[in-house]
């Protein structure tokens, strides 16, 4: 049995946020080819309770809590010694120490990170030896230089900085490892302008959706009032890019659907809202829910599925779950990067506040007339992002060969995801 070594920066599970719910399909997997050791951080401490069902998919585990405190002060110090935030952020001796332990025993000879930051730990002359695949999943580089632009000074040089030294480091690894991974072919195409030195190791595949449970008529019961017009987004609501778009939404397009569609609702559906997401449940129509045991209901009794997200990189799965459910989606041109839909097809596509309106207007009016473009989505989620099939081209960067398969390996049942970033 071939043995791996598997670094991420958070547990791989309940695969609740967009990052967890690839980390986890990629450990099962894993799992399911190689004796896995898995090293992560958990920075919430409702995770602790599920290490269990991790652990009985690894040889071996280190759980490394991340004490806050201690690594924003790590990504200060970046600030004096010309390094990069978020790769101080997660530089932590205890993981490394495990690291080279489980290195040392001679036995692994493959290894994956998931995310940049956690390529540091194989970074150095102890894992050169290894054939070593880095999962950055979207160029993070690029996010901070869009939140340079979109914040105010200070902020904005902050951020500015953390793309120029990031993308440095990204540069880096993508030279001494492998291969390079990214969510889509816009990603990995942008990475290739960035990096082109590294232009043949870098690759991509995309992320699937549970069709199965994500699925038309899964949920008989509507959380919403009998006969309402809803329009919904969902997503973690302590998220920087998913503040930025439902405050934009409110302020920039509902006004003018309210005034056409008094009775109108706007559901903002996901844990921890931000103070300034909350405030926005107190103009009219808006309705803020906090964390919610299923979003399934929420997405199937909506109208409408709304993404005007003005920051973002990589695949949305909140596009894709909605897609999936046979919704129609409303999004901007930033949700829809790197996911094959044809706008006007399988979903609609605003570019600004007044397609947002005339999109939305014309499916509340006649909201029967659209039932061909949710079904038409399904169709494009079941061909194109399913989990079994686009991981192949992982295993591929990891020479996996479909006879390495490692028989009797059992999993714990999916949880469903709830919010997706």
């Amino acid at each position: 049995m071939r043995e791996l070594l598997f670094l991420t920066h958070r547990l791989p599970y309940p695969p609740n946020k967009g990052d967890k719910i690839r980390s986890w399909h990629m450990l099962q997997y894993l799992s399911r080819h190689f004796r896995v050791h898995l090293g992560c951080f958990i920075d919430d401490e409702t995770d602790w309770q599920y290490t269990r069902q991790v652990a009985e998919l690894c040889a071996s585990t280190r759980f490394v809590g991340l004490r806050l405190t201690a690594a924003r002060g790590r990504a200060m110090q970046a600030l004096l010694c010309g390094q990069s935030m978020s790769v101080r952020y997660y530089r932590d001796a205890r993981l490394l120490e495990w690291v080279d332990g489980v290195l040392s025993a001679g036995k692994v000879r493959h290894a994956l990170a998931f995310s940049g930051p956690m390529a540091q730990f194989i970074d150095g002359s102890g894992a050169r030896h290894l054939h070593r695949v880095i999962d950055f999943v979207d160029v993070d580089s690029d996010k901070w230089r869009q939140f340079g632009e979109s914040k105010p000074w200070p902020l904005s040089q902050l951020y500015r900085r953390e793309s120029q030294m990031l993308l440095q480091y990204e540069r880096h690894i993508a030279q001494q490892f492998a291969a390079a991974s990214f969510v889509s072919e816009a990603e990995a195409a942008l990475f290739r302008l960035c990096a082109p030195m590294a232009r043949r190791k870098t690759h991509h595949f995309n992320n699937g959706v549970d069709s199965a449970y994500f699925a038309p008529g899964a949920c008989a019961t509507s959380p919403y009032p009998p006969g309402a017009q809803v329009l919904v987004f969902t997503g973690a609501m302590d998220y920087w890019p998913n503040i930025d778009a439902v405050q934009w939404f409110v302020r920039h397009v509902w006004p003018a659907l309210r005034r056409q569609f008094p009775q109108l609702r706007f559901y903002i559906v996901g844990s921890r809202p931000a103070p300034r997401v909350q405030a926005l449940a107190r103009v009219a129509g808006v309705i803020v829910t906090g964390a919610v045991d299923d979003i399934r209901p929420y997405l199937a009794g909506a109208t409408l599925a709304v993404a005007p997200l003005r920051i973002a990189r990589g695949v949305q799965n909140k596009v894709l779950e909605a897609m999936a459910m046979g919704k129609i989606v409303l999004a901007s041109p930033q949700a829809l990067e790197g996911i094959s839909a044809q706008p006007g097809l399988e979903l609609l596509l605003a570019r600004d506040e007044a397609e947002f309106i005339h999109h939305a207007a014309r499916v509340l009016r006649a909201a029967d007339a659209d039932l061909g473009m949710g079904k038409a989505a399904r169709r494009l989620i079941l061909q194109h992002y399913h989990w079994e099939r686009n991981l192949q081209d992982l295993g591929a960067m990891l020479d996996i060969k479909p006879a390495d398969a490692l028989p009797g390996i059992a999993s714990p049942p999916p949880v469903p995801a709830q919010e997706t970033p």
